[in-house]
């Protein structure tokens, strides 16, 4: 049967506990799973039915001298061996499908979550811990829906062989049926020993993940103030830290693989010189005894699914518990309506809430006391660039705020509804790898006069025609081999594409040249006529065409007017844009 093709929607998933979420990943593919435990059980038990067929080739056959009746199971044994690799192959093959279920429905819930919460990630979870649970944490945790098809029919197989050797000896029967839980005994420490150890481990496991990261994006500064080896050193230090505490973990796993082994081999040794010291009294047969062996050698693969399985869960449950928590991390503002979260109670919008204003609006800010007047371009000129990209944070709900649209609090607008009319684009965004075309947002099949229009504005045609393939060449994650002005300017062009009621840009023009400014800034004002837009930035070039300037000292709007009127009657707002030529102002 061809794997099933996820659903488009994975999914709500269950984040109450990581053995609740493991159950959710069950119950999304039902059928699948019920398949693959028939599967499993009916390999798992066909396994003891050669030990059967053995013995009666022997009683029956061998010692009997019946030559048809030896043929005759003989027959039976290859008819049964070939059964049991098919049964086997499609086992093998519908737990892959599971697994692989798993892991793309995991994969995609988290992906949906991520990029819902947005701006919240970074202040919640570091980006090792994110790169490691998007990566590990989801393979483990695919790999313990193994206990729904082997896992299942390891328990029936070890039923069915013991009530067979009933049959033959109730004692042999009864060394079984004790002998198998004396062994999970023996584990059950060491597995508890391993869940503690699992959790250290991947813990820092993901903080370093992030120092790594962390150091890799700012190496070129590091080199630059001379603090490249010490955080080299750091970096060491935190290894070996790793690394012991990986060989702690190694430790617990290699005892484990140990008895895994070890403790089935002993048993079945046991076993088996029990039942030949009862074939030497006469109390079972030859072919019993063969059967004995071979029923107790056939019930080492289910316990070693078992103890197999147990270890994959205690992984497992790590993994799940690190995936629930970053599904749960929500966004400050979580309590707004038209907004539901995984694992958090559906709220429904009531009848009196407030919406979203039907057209063009003014947004007001009382921390600062700036009102943007919809239609406008307005600039912001913030003495403490903290202060600027907090504005933008609450202009662009990002952060619980104050901030109203047309009089409505804008943390009651649905959250979907004010990402699809509100854009805050900051002038170092991620670019993710893609066609050029894709970075902008552009369709296959768009007109190219609509994204040439973005690229006009933003000035970044000469970026497009360097390229060998135009829009259509691929570039990588983070466009490194644009420049810093080109990256930019890209960042521009994709924010202006979307063509947003609300832009709010962040220091767009900070790495390029005077020139190139003066054309953003002409081009800006022209592009964005009658629609809202902010421009925080000290740029007298891009604050000159603005419709109103405000000036941000500390917290506060201290004065706003024209730019010309602020250069000329705001000594700390001439100050702050005059950009070392404070005397060409006066």
């Amino acid at each position: 049967m061809p794997p099933q093709i996820p659903h488009p929607d994975p999914g709500t998933p269950d984040t109450r506990g990581p053995m609740r979420y493991l159950w959710w990943l069950v119950r999304c593919q039902p059928w699948r799973v019920l398949r693959g435990s028939l599967l499993g059980t009916a390999w798992m038990i066909g396994l003891s039915a050669r030990p059967y067929l053995i013995y009666r080739a022997v009683d029956d056959g061998l010692r009997a001298g019946d030559t048809r009746a030896l043929a005759l199971w003989v027959a039976a044994i290859v008819v049964a061996g070939m059964a049991l690799s098919y049964l086997g192959i499609m086992r093998h093959r519908t737990m892959t499908f599971i697994r692989e279920d798993a892991k793309a429905r995991s994969a995609e819930v988290l992906l949906r979550h991520l990029s819902r919460i947005g701006a919240v990630l970074p202040r919640r979870v570091g980006a090792g811990e994110v790169s490691t649970i998007g990566g590990s944490d989801i393979d483990w945790t695919a790999q313990v829906l193994t206990l729904t098809g082997p896992g299942v029919g390891a328990i029936i197989a070890y039923g069915v062989i013991a009530v067979v050797l009933w049959s033959i000896s109730p004692m042999l029967a009864l060394c079984v049926l004790v002998g198998v839980p004396v062994v999970g005994l023996v584990v059950g420490p060491l597995l508890r020993r391993l869940e503690r150890a699992e959790s250290v481990y991947r813990r820092q496991q993901g903080a370093l993940t992030a120092r790594s990261g962390d150091i890799v994006a700012g190496l070129r500064v590091l080199a630059g103030v001379g603090g490249r080896d010490l955080f080299a050193r750091r970096y060491a230090a935190r290894s070996q830290d790793l690394r012991a505490e990986g060989y702690r973990v190694g430790a617990v796993n290699s005892w484990i693989d140990a008895v895994t082994v070890a403790i089935p081999g002993l048993f079945l040794a046991a076993v088996v010189w029990l039942t030949a010291r009862m074939a030497v009294t006469g109390d079972v047969t030859i072919g019993e005894l063969v059967a004995v062996y071979g029923y107790v050698a056939t019930l080492i693969v289910p316990v070693w699914f078992l103890l197999e399985g147990s270890h994959q869960l205690i992984r497992g449950r790590v993994a799940a518990r690190r995936i629930a928590d970053l599904l749960t991390v929500t966004p400050d503002d979580v309590g707004g309506p038209g907004r539901r979260w995984p694992g958090a109670v559906p709220e429904t919008r009531r009848p009196d809430d407030p919406g979203a204003p039907d057209g063009p609006a003014d947004l007001h800010d009382p921390v600062t006391g700036l009102t943007v007047r919809a239609g406008q371009l307005t600039g912001v000129a913030a003495d403490d660039p903290a202060a600027a990209v907090a504005l933008a944070d609450r202009l662009g709900r990002y952060v619980v705020s104050a901030v109203t649209w047309g009089g409505v609090p804008l943390r009651a607008v649905a959250l979907d509804e004010v990402r699809t009319r509100i854009l805050v684009a900051d002038h170092d965004s991620y670019l993710f790898a893609g066609t050029l075309r894709e970075i902008l947002g552009a369709g296959a099949d768009e007109d190219d006069e609509r994204i040439g229009a973005a690229l006009r504005t933003a000035s970044a045609q000469d970026v497009v025609d360097a390229l060998p393939a135009g829009l259509d060449t691929p570039i990588d994650a983070r466009a490194r081999t644009l420049s810093g002005g080109q990256r930019q300017r890209i960042r521009l062009a994709r924010a202006l594409h979307s063509e947003p009621e609300v832009l709010i840009l962040v220091d767009p023009t900070s790495a390029v040249d005077a020139h190139t400014e003066a054309r953003i800034a002409e081009r800006l004002r022209e592009a964005r006529a009658g629609l809202t837009t902010v421009v925080i930035a000290t740029s007298p070039l891009l604050l000159g065409r603005a419709d109103l300037v405000a000036h941000l000292g500390g917290d506060r709007i201290t004065a706003t007017g024209s730019h010309a009127d602020l250069l000329d009657r705001d000594p700390a707002y001439r100050h702050l844009v005059a950009r070392g030529s404070e005397e060409a102002y006066r």
